[in-house]
């Protein structure tokens, strides 16, 4: 997954422009472009949660992304920043993996856990159920696997084919959905529509700009309502599982019912 690519699909789609996004959050849309463009890092955690609240969409999908870490912990790190300079110190001491045992006796002694019910959050493999897989597809452009996935969703949700072709047609128009790891994600936002998705796997790696160089092999198509917040989550949760070993598992699984296990 690239961060820089995810992080302008999520802007495009929450309606910014980069300059907007860039004032919207103090920092200038120089800085902004080369984000999303990966000749910088992602951004510091407070200025993850800038962002986020900017585009309106749940802190721990952006910081999550950025480090790569737990969501547990991104969570709590979106929601209590003070807690950055304590994981800071340890660091700097450098804790030996015996040190680090007795301060976790300690904040278990002190600190019981108390269970908490996790948060909802929109999960794509419910939605490729009600699409279906597609598998080893064979293609010479893009333009081909956006209308294997306009025809499939569709299908789930009794659509018309040629509003769907135009409408995942003019949002990859808009800026490319290609996320890195060889996934792209084109999706179309219809009112009144059930969401759904379609996976595509390709038979041979289609050669299209990517953020990270690698060819598409994974098309994740959508079709959402214009619930916002729901969609944006939904696109971080799939960039969020974009890794080059997972691509490889769903190309290898060419019974639908192993690519949806994995999408679980």
């Amino acid at each position: 997954m690239h961060f820089g690519a995810t992080l302008r699909m999520l802007r495009v789609d929450a309606g910014f422009s980069l300059r907007g996004l860039a004032e919207s959050v103090g920092v200038s849309s120089a800085y902004l472009s080369r984000v999303e463009n990966g000749h910088d890092a992602p951004p510091t955690p407070d200025r993850l949660v800038a962002i986020a609240n900017a585009l309106g969409v749940a802190p721990v999908a952006l910081v999550g992304l950025a480090d790569r870490v737990s969501p547990v912990v991104s969570d709590y790190l979106a929601r209590v920043p003070a807690a950055g300079a304590l994981f800071f110190e340890i660091a700097r001491r450098e804790l030996t993996t015996a040190q680090l045992a007795r301060v976790q006796a300690f904040v278990e002694k002190e600190f019981p856990v108390r269970e908490r019910a996790a948060p909802a959050e929109p999960r794509i493999g419910p939605l490729v159920a009600r699409g279906g897989v597609v598998s080893e597809m064979t293609c010479s452009q893009l333009d081909d696997v956006l209308d294997i996935a306009a025809v499939r969703l569709a299908r789930a949700t009794r659509s018309a084919v040629a509003t769907l072709s135009k409408a995942l047609r003019q949002r990859e128009q808009e800026a490319s959905t290609a996320i890195g790891a060889g996934v792209s994600v084109p999706h179309a936002i219809v009112q009144g529509v059930e969401p759904a998705a379609v996976l595509v796997t390709l038979r041979r790696p289609l050669a299209v700009a990517t953020p990270d160089g690698l060819p598409l092999r994974v098309c994740i198509g959508v079709v959402h309502p214009p619930e916002h917040g729901r969609l944006l989550s939904l696109l971080a949760h799939v960039a969020g599982l974009a890794r080059e070993q997972f691509v490889e598992h769903l190309c290898a699984a060419r019974d639908p019912r192993r690519a949806l296990a994995l999408l679980e």
